[in-house]
């Protein structure tokens, strides 16, 4: 099967655009809205600054067959949107379990874009898992209204390392059961 076959298996359409493998291609866009403090300071792997080749590495993982996560792009290019609206990906854990994380170019803030995507993804469930974690940085209640809104129920507090803060950043958890 050749790359543009494994791609558009892997292609979930969702309301206002669709999800599909990263390409190099995207580097661009993604470095450009990566390097954005705001976007960086919601995650807990992205740096800030960004290194040179940072992104370029990040594709280049998720092109492998061997990966730690599958990642997709928010396209709206079909839609007369931008080619690149933001990521989301699903990390597999043990025990059939995927962590789901994502974020959006702050152009497209509070547009819903986010949620499409979590419902979309959740619709898809394309790692066939039993239950999806997500977990969001308590001052972002934004992304936690995405979560509820997807069916995501609380299940606790806790904390994560957020790279661009160089600090430990409390959470909220939440899970969605999938069977």
């Amino acid at each position: 099967m050749n790359i543009k076959e494994r791609e558009a298996e892997r292609v979930i359409p969702a309301t206002r655009f669709v999800l599909r493998p990263l390409r190099r291609s995207d580097q661009g866009l993604i470095e450009m809205y990566a390097s954005d403090e705001r976007v960086a300071r919601m995650t807990t792997s992205i740096p800030h600054p960004l290194p040179p080749g940072s992104i370029q590495q990040f594709i280049e993982a998720s092109l492998q067959d061997a990966r730690e996560e599958d990642v997709w792009v928010m396209d709206g290019s079909a839609q007369g949107s931008a080619e690149v609206l933001g990521l989301i990906g699903l990390k597999p854990m043990d025990r059939n379990q995927s962590e789901i994380g994502y974020w959006v170019a702050p152009a497209f803030w509070n547009t819903g874009l986010a949620s499409d995507a979590v419902r979309a993804m959740v619709e898809a469930n394309p790692q066939g898992v039993d239950t999806m974690f997500g977990s969001v940085f308590q001052d972002n209640p934004g992304s936690a209204r995405v979560l509820t809104n997807c069916g995501f129920e609380y299940l606790g507090d806790a904390e994560a390392f957020s790279v661009a803060r160089q600090a430990k950043v409390d959470t909220w958890t939440y899970l969605k059961k999938m069977k």
